[in-house]
């Protein structure tokens, strides 16, 4: 308890220096400075918790589990990477030494992270799963068109970042997927041309809180119901070795610590992808 009140007791100090400041400067700067260093010292705070709290041995049971707790520790991601890391580009191979390695947060600053999957019982086998000793993460960047793979086993018992592979996005098992993800994801036109005939929509009933709805959306009423889609960059987890590409995909946006999780579902059909299922 006299860590919390010490640290917020610093803040305050911060804030309210900042504030002085303003009648002598720029006051749009320093309400800036004050919130980012604010932020510095909360992000601080959170890792300097987290590394006081050792990760549950339970935790390398499900990879996701381990994957936030690696996220979140940097005690415990140093000591969970075999170090020389490789790092593969094509037919180019270096090596990260210990001290070389930064801090990788992967998706805990921001709200949600994103995953693919081929079918609904993919989606629900691999996150129970504790028979799976291989996973990848992948740092989707759709506008370099590049993927970041971070690639770990489960080595006796214990989840080790073993490798990391940089390839082109059309090397990717998800490549025309994501191709056209990309352009669904930030325009509303393409959109509306790529929905099938009805989405089918499942929803919470506004009449009752413990309660879905389910319905259809057309074309002409999609714009009330799009989802706001991440684009740029976005994440996903591989569980086990990657499947060849199929006709079907469920994109999950999964809130971290707020609940919230929308599903998209796609068929490949006509020679394009369309969303048939829409859930939030």
């Amino acid at each position: 308890m006299k860590r919390y009140l010490f640290v917020f007791s610093i803040v305050g100090l911060l804030f309210s220096a900042c504030q002085g400041q303003k009648s002598g400067g720029n006051e749009m700067v320093d309400a800036v400075d004050s919130t980012q260093a604010i932020d510095t010292m909360t992000t601080s705070l959170q890792e300097e918790i987290a590394e006081d709290t050792p990760m549950p041995k339970a935790a390398d049971e499900l990879f996701d589990d381990f994957i936030f707790n690696f996220a979140a520790n940097k005690k415990l991601q140093s000591s969970r990477i075999k170090f020389p890391l490789k790092v593969l580009r094509g037919e180019e191979v270096s090596y990260i030494k210990n001290g070389q390695w930064q801090m990788e947060y992967f998706f805990m600053n921001q709200d949600f992270y994103t995953l693919l999957f081929d079918s609904e019982e993919e989606m629900e086998r691999v996150q129970e799963s504790t028979s799976i000793n291989h996973a990848v993460v992948e740092k989707i960047y759709l506008d370099a068109k590049t993927v970041k793979q971070f690639v770990f086993d489960r080595i006796n018992g214990l989840w080790m970042l073993q490798e990391v592979v940089h390839m082109p996005l059309n090397e990717s098992h998800n490549a025309s997927f994501l191709a056209f993800y990309e352009h669904f994801s930030s325009d509303a036109e393409y959109q509306s041309k790529h929905l099938a005939e009805t989405v089918k929509f499942v929803g919470p009933d506004p009449d009752d809180d413990f309660a879905q709805m389910e319905g259809v959306i057309t074309p002409d009423t999609w714009e009330a119901f799009a989802p706001e889609l991440p684009s740029g960059m976005i994440y996903n987890i591989v569980y086990g070795e990657p499947q060849k590409e199929t006709g079907r995909k469920i994109f999950v946006l999964r809130g971290i610590a707020n609940g919230m999780e929308i599903e998209l579902s796609f068929k490949h059909e006509g020679g394009k992808w369309k969303l048939t299922k829409l859930v939030t």
